[in-house]
């Protein structure tokens, strides 16, 4: 799962939840963003914050938030998104983990990206490659596919 589409990123702690947060490209937040409020964004270096219980999405270095209810992917937020690109919650990827039939829906996220036909700088609101997310919910719930 190393050919991820998205390059690495500097770390700041948020504000509000403390949680440890990874840096966006103003690309990311000009897609994520809604409008009127993108319209209005100063450019700075922006974190996002992943704590689903944070109201904070992005916050940037001179002290500007964003909170998740002006993100275009707030309701797949809500909905414990996995994959961003390929429309993939985190509920299906598990039953399918259950029933032992999670392979080809990893595998087909892994070939797409492979392909470059992910987009996850811009559907993805933390600007990051989905497929560590596939590994990390494997590895919350012990299992392995």
């Amino acid at each position: 799962m190393s050919d991820c589409c998205c390059s690495a990123n500097t770390k700041q702690i948020c504000p509000e939840c403390g949680s440890t947060c990874k840096s966006v490209g103003m690309s990311t937040l000009y897609h994520q963003v809604r409008f009127p409020e993108n319209q209005s964004l100063i450019t700075d270096s922006y974190y996002f914050c992943p704590a689903k219980t944070c109201s904070i999405a992005y916050f940037s270095n001179a002290g500007n938030t964003i909170p998740k209810q002006h993100l275009r992917s707030y309701k797949a937020i809500q909905n414990d998104a996995l994959c961003y690109c390929f429309d993939i919650e985190a509920e299906q990827y598990l039953s399918a983990l259950k029933d032992h039939q999670a392979e080809p829906i990893k595998a087909f996220v892994m070939q797409r990206t492979q392909a470059g036909e992910c987009a996850c700088e811009i559907r993805n609101p933390s600007g990051q490659c989905c497929l560590v997310n596939f590994k990390r919910l494997e590895n919350e719930h012990n299992t392995d596919v």
